[in-house]
């Protein structure tokens, strides 16, 4: 993974950033508006988004190329390529949103973080898959083979219940996506390397099998729908990706604007086109809060 590099540079850029983004309108400012919770939002100033680089940045991308200036909207994309420091520089003000995760995901980072992001609208689906660089069906995997899972909890337990729904292991009754290794009843055989989800598409020549996110598999060259050896069900899937804002901040009118772009037939066509069935366009309700 990039992480290194990548991460260092990002995190000084939203350093340098937040400075200018300090500057916030008075109330005599005319491109001022009071976002919900009572803090202005100067919509003369661009929309300063953090996102994944793959597929969230590449959405974001086309929005801001394609539709963006149309409706007014000045949009700037910064990448991430970890499932930290998106929600604590749009908890800071160091930016305005972020697009990179899903419910389960955010839910449990609140909690242990304490942060107030809440989702604004769904986005798209990218379907958990497990893949391998050694085998080539599901059925090849045997006992005394190693498979990396994601070690966040959302991501781990989704993994594990994705192996189970395939026969690999048994789980606890009714732990369903909340599952831990500890939960796992029967391995049948198979042991397991716990990695940080963004490293585990580097791991493949290491282990037998790995679990994916759908995102980080794309950013490996891996298709889901080509690739995979079992892939998540799209159908009543709650991993929906969305726009994400500080708490009050909803009604800013960039981010008004910035959702309906995400949720317009233009986004739509351009994840059918692009991703070709890896990723699905989950539009609808906004995001449950």
């Amino acid at each position: 993974m990039r992480k290194n590099i990548k991460i260092t540079a990002a995190a000084a850029s939203v350093a340098a950033l937040a400075l200018g983004l300090s500057a916030c309108g008075t109330d005599s400012d005319p491109a001022s508006s009071k976002s919900e919770g009572g803090a202005k939002a100067d919509t003369s100033k661009a929309l300063v988004v953090a996102a994944s680089p793959t597929p969230h940045a590449d959405i974001l991308n086309f929005v801001k190329k394609n539709l963006a200036e149309k409706e007014g909207l000045k949009l700037e994309v910064k990448e991430f390529t970890d499932y930290v420091l998106p929600n604590t520089a749009t908890q800071s003000g160091q930016v305005d949103a972020n697009f990179f995760q899903h419910k389960p995901y955010l839910d449990d980072f609140n909690e242990k973080n304490k942060t107030t992001i809440v989702p604004v609208v769904n986005v798209h689906l990218e379907p958990l898959g497990l893949y391998s660089k050694k085998l080539k069906d599901i059925k090849d995997i045997k006992a005394g083979q190693t498979v990396a899972v994601p070690n966040d909890t959302t991501n781990g337990g989704r993994a594990l219940q994705l192996l189970a729904d395939h026969g690999l292991i048994t789980l606890k009754d009714g732990v369903g996506t909340s599952a831990k290794l500890s939960d796992i009843t029967d391995k049948k055989g198979l042991e397991f390397k716990e990695l940080e989800a963004a490293t585990v598409p580097r791991a493949l020549n290491d282990v037998d099998a790995a679990v994916i996110n759908g995102n980080y598999a794309l950013e490996a060259k891996l298709s889901p729908a080509k690739d995979s050896l079992a892939l998540e069900k799209a159908e009543g899937n709650p991993y929906a990706n969305f726009l994400a804002v500080k708490a009050g901040n909803e009604k800013d009118p960039r981010v008004e604007k910035l959702a309906r772009l995400l949720n317009s037939d233009d986004v739509k066509k351009f994840i059918d086109d692009t991703y070709q069935g890896s990723i699905v366009a989950s539009f609808g309700a906004p995001a449950a809060s």
